[in-house]
Order: structure tokens, then C-alpha cells, then sequence
């Protein structure tokens, strides 16, 4: 069913090999992806889509490429360039961790193995959070969270099986308890930040970066919650997890407009100039999938299927780009509320829509953790 929009999207990501000539695409500008030197925080994204392009397809361009990516990604390691952010996950795990599970290379598994403690040094054991932004200590930012780095989480659980050290697990646990208690609210909507004393732990209060107000639901940020509980439950068994995925994915879709894509916040005013947010569906769809995966397929969760159904059929039929582009959808925001590419290509976008595709054909699942368990 979704072979088309598949082979569709290979062909631009071959395309892209070329077109980016070892730089890193973030966002677009003018139908045409920006790139980096290996210096944002979204590399990772570039690197799981072509891994996830040579494993659906077996084609030696897309190994090649992606192993040229994955080597920049531990040069980058190396020499702690930009690491000083949450965001280690989402640049090591779809990159060295995606290498380990494909082609088991010790060197990719050591990679990823420095990567997680490189994130462990945001760890602030004393009130249990993982600091998200600036110098640790920061005096205005060092004891913030923000719901993204759930989906970072999975990489400190893939290290503590790796090395038998439960440190990372330990630490992936107290996080997502305290974002569990803080950044999800009692109607189920959820905070992007929350904001901590980080002497003594106590809570302040919840805030946006990138939603429409501190008390409003920046969708993306509802749909890291999807995903990130949902691959917590995966890893821990706790069902306070999968009860808070089920809960934050029924607010997701009860909030959708009628053509099933996400606007870029559930409480920024409904007018002409609001703009969707692609990606924000994207993994939505992801998390979807990931839920009825977990669940014991009962009836009772066909609005999941439903959601999932819908939402991949509005991206593919409104949101997939014209056959020369270099994204593979449109319509994706990075942040509306500070000007920042409200309605361009993203790259997280690409790689959730490319990995819920192949989620649903071929039952690849992305690189938040290993469906084939090794014994060290």
C-alpha cells in the first residue's frame, strides 16, 4: 500500500547525496534545504534516513553515504563540537546506534556507548533532570527541562544494556518521571519546558520555546510525548508510561483539524495565516504505530489505527513534495513563534515520515531500540 510513496521517497533521498556533497540539511529556504558543517543539533535525522534507505533497499549508495555521515558524526564526538545540548540522542542514536544494529560494528557500538555518557554529563543527579540547554549550572537555564529530550532517553536505555550499567537506565528512569509529573498536564496536554530550582529540585513553572504561550500545546512537543512514553514503556515495562503515551495521544488526535495535520500548536488561534506543522503528524504517526505495537490489538484502540491511517494518508496525499524536491514533505514548522522556518522541509519531518512508512510496510521501526537484542 504505501510501496509508491516508498520508492518515491528514495528517489530523492539519493538525489539529496549529491545535492548536500557531505553537509548536513536542517531546514529550507526557498524550496532548498539549508546545510551545516555537522553543526545543528538535527544531523542525526540526514544520517537515520539513509540508513533506513539501504535497509529497505539493500542499494550500496545509500551504505556508502551513510557511512560517510556516520564517520562525521564521530569526528564530531571526537572533537565535542555542538554537543553542549540535550539533543545527543537525536544526533547518535539514528547515526553510530543505527550502524550497531545493522551492520554490528564494535567501533559504532563504543561510539554510541561515549555518546550516551557524553549525555550523562546534562544529568543533575541532585534533582533528578537532564538540563536542556546552555553551560551546565546555567543561572536562567540549569534546571530546565523540555519534553523533546524524551526521545533522547532511548539511547542512556540502549547504553545501560550494552554495559550492564544501570547509571544511564537510572537516569533515563528520573527523568521521565519528572517530565511525566511536570511537563504533562492534568487534561493530558502537555508543557514544552518546565523549569526547576536547581539547588533544591523544587518546581517553578512550566513555559514555551517555540509553542504559542507558556500554557498553550506546542503539537510537536505533544507528539515527542507520544513517542518518547511509548518507547519508555518498551524499555521499562512501567505502565505509568504506556498509560501516559495512550493519555497523550488520545488528547493529539481529539484536537486535530478535519484533514488530520497537525497545526503547529492545539491552542494558537484557527485562521488564514495559521501554519500546519508536518512533522509534528510525522511522529505522531511514529508513536501511533509504536502504541499499537505495544497494545494487545483489542478493539478498544481502533482510534489509534484510525489516527495512524488517516494521518499517513493526509501527509502522503496533501504534504509529499513535487518529484525534483529535496524534502520529502512540505508544510513542516521549526518555530513559528520566533520566525524560525514556520513553513519549509524539515529534516526530522522527512526522516519521521520516511520511518512510519516503513514502519507500516515493512515493520522497520527506527533506531530507538533493538527489535534483535545482542549479549555484549
Amino acid at each position: 500500500m504505501y510501496k509508491p510513496a516508498i520508492e518515491e521517497a528514495l528517489k530523492k533521498i539519493e538525489a539529496n547525496i549529491t545535492h548536500f556533497n557531505s553537509e548536513f540539511p536542517h531546514t529550507s529556504e526557498d524550496k532548498k534545504y539549508v546545510l551545516n558543517p555537522n553543526t545543528n543539533w538535527t544531523n542525526g535525522f540526514w544520517v537515520g534516513l539513509l540508513w533506513q534507505a539501504y535497509e529497505v533497499s539493500q542499494e550500496s549508495v545509500f551504505k556508502n553515504a551513510a557511512q560517510l555521515y556516520t564517520r562525521l558524526m564521530e569526528e564530531r564526538l571526537t572533537e565535542n563540537r555542538g554537543l553542549d545540548t540535550h539533543d545527543i540522542g537525536f544526533l547518535y542514536t539514528p547515526s553510530v546506534v543505527a550502524e550497531w544494529q545493522i551492520k554490528e560494528k564494535p567501533e559504532s557500538k563504543d561510539f554510541g556507548i561515549k555518546a550516551a555518557d557524553r549525555l550523562m554529563e546534562r544529568y543533575r543527579e541532585n534533582i533528578g533532570i537532564i538540563q536542556a540547554w546552555g553551560p551546565l549550572g546555567d543561572p536562567t537555564q540549569g534546571g530546565r527541562i523540555i519534553i523533546d529530550c524524551l526521545m533522547n532517553m532511548p539511547l542512556l536505555f540502549w547504553a545501560s544494556e550494552k554495559t550492564g550499567k544501570d547509571n544511564y537506565k537510572n537516569a533515563a528512569i528520573a527523568f521521565i518521571d519528572k517530565a511525566r509529573r511536570y511537563l504533562i498536564r492534568g487534561d493530558d496536554s502537555s508543557y514544552h519546558t518546565f523549569y526547576f530550582n536547581q539547588e533544591t529540585g523544587q518546581p517553578e513553572k512550566g513555559a514555551t520555546q517555540q509553542g504559542y504561550a507558556d500554557g498553550s500545546t506546542w503539537t510537536r512537543g505533544q507528539a515527542w510525548a507520544i513517542y518518547g512514553f511509548a518507547l519508555a514503556y518498551r524499555y521499562t515495562g512501567d505502565k505509568n508510561y504506556l498509560e501516559t503515551s495512550l493519555r497523550t495521544a488520545k488528547f493529539f488526535v481529539d484536537h486535530l483539524p478535519e484533514h488530520f495535520v497537525a497545526y503547529w500548536d492545539f491552542d494558537a488561534p484557527v485562521d488564514d495565516t495559521i501554519k500546519p506543522d508536518s512533522s509534528a503528524s510525522a511522529i505522531a504517526a511514529c508513536g501511533f504505530h509504536e502504541l499499537l505495537d505495544l497494545l494487545d490489538g483489542s478493539s478498544e484502540y481502533d482510534w489509534i489505527k484510525e489516527a495512524l491511517n488517516k494521518t499517513m494518508d493526509a501527509l502522503i496525499s496533501d504534504y509529499t513534495t513535487e518529484e525534483d524536491s529535496q524534502g520529502l514533505i512540505d508544510h513542516g514548522s521549526y518555530s513559528v513563534r520566533e520566525g524560525k522556518s514556520p513553513d519549509s522541509y524539515t529534516i526530522w519531518g522527512d526522516y519521521f515520515y520516511f520511518e512510519a512508512l516503513l514502519r507500516l510496510e515493512h515493520n522497520l521501526r527506527g533506531y530507538w531500540y533493538e527489535s534483535k537484542k545482542d549479549s555484549n
